[in-house]
């Protein structure tokens, strides 16, 4: 009996502790999303839990209502940041999520919009490695916590038996917890403060995918079951420039087989790809070509 009351006090000790990092975000929903102060002013929570991102505030561990400034937000990572001003508040430990192991006991936190904060308890289900969301974005760990994400806990932290945040926890299909670690949040925050949009690579090329003929595949010795095929090509872009042709089918970017566009932008959304050379193989006119081509950046809707 003992051992169990010292580690229901142990974790009591560890949600007060971490849970005063952990705000309510107000931002026009009927539940409020939970958010983190990831580092010294800043914000993070769950963007998809969002209706607007102006006239946002976040709620304190002492209950005070205070206002933040949107800085940006990445869909793909399910990732919104805000900027806090002139609020002294104690800032998270961020651990490192690439240590959890299947079973490893995990604490979910959230904050209510009147101040009071919640926790739930659990084990690691599933870790695995890098998977890419349906909308593109690059999550470095797919991890699967086995706590129930109550209304309020979409934004909030996940903390290992140290009481280090090891993620955002965030909904996944059918309203299942996942969490996307460490190492995805802090890619993305460093983007989001310094530029207010997330950088990704840029070939200047409407494609297609297509299927490629059982002959031409053995005749040019190629694995994959097809590649993409070059429907347009802007002027003065990275592909143009690099010598890529109206008709093209891309089969290979820097090594790696493409046999659909999903293939090719998961390999541009790393911001390291921009301004690199990087080789291409395409079929053109039943031949097999190399190409090299210079990754440009990808332009902002707003530019």
């Amino acid at each position: 009996m003992s051992s169990l009351l010292a580690l229901s006090n142990s974790l009591a000790d560890t949600v007060e502790q971490s849970g005063s990092a952990v705000v309510a975000v107000n931002a026009g929903t009927r539940i409020s999303p939970s958010g983190i102060h990831w580092r010294n002013g800043i914000i993070v929570t769950s963007d998809e839990s969002l209706q607007r991102y102006d006239e946002i505030t976040v709620t304190l561990s002492d209950g005070r209502t205070v206002p933040v400034k949107f800085l940006g937000h990445d869909p793909s990572t399910d990732i919104a940041v805000f900027q806090l001003k002139d609020v002294e508040i104690p800032v998270a430990k961020i651990g490192d999520a690439t240590t959890l192991k299947v079973g490893h006991l995990v604490l979910g936190l959230a904050r209510s919009s009147e101040g009071d904060l919640r926790a739930a308890m659990g084990a690691i289900s599933v870790v695995t490695g890098a998977w890419q969301s349906m909308s593109g974005g690059k999550i470095d760990q797919f991890i699967r916590p086995d706590i129930n994400l109550y209304p309020g806990f979409a934004g909030g932290p996940l903390l290992d038996a140290s009481g280090d945040v090891v993620g955002m926890n965030t909904s996944g299909r059918r309203g299942t917890a996942l969490t996307i670690p460490t190492a995805t949040v802090n890619r993305v925050v460093e983007q989001l403060v310094a530029k207010g949009r997330i950088s990704r690579g840029y070939l200047g090329v409407g494609m297609q995918p297509v299927r490629l003929p059982n002959n031409l595949k053995s005749t040019l010795n190629l694995t994959s079951a097809g590649g993409v095929i070059v429907v347009n090509v802007e002027p003065l872009g990275p592909a143009e420039n690099g010598g890529v042709l109206l008709g093209d089918v891309l089969v290979t970017l820097d090594g790696v087989s493409v046999s659909d566009t999903a293939d090719v932008l998961a390999l541009l959304n790393n911001s390291d790809r921009i301004g690199k050379n990087v080789k291409v193989q395409a079929v053109r006119g039943g031949v097999l070509v190399e190409l090299t081509l210079t990754v440009g950046e990808r332009p902002s809707k707003e530019d």
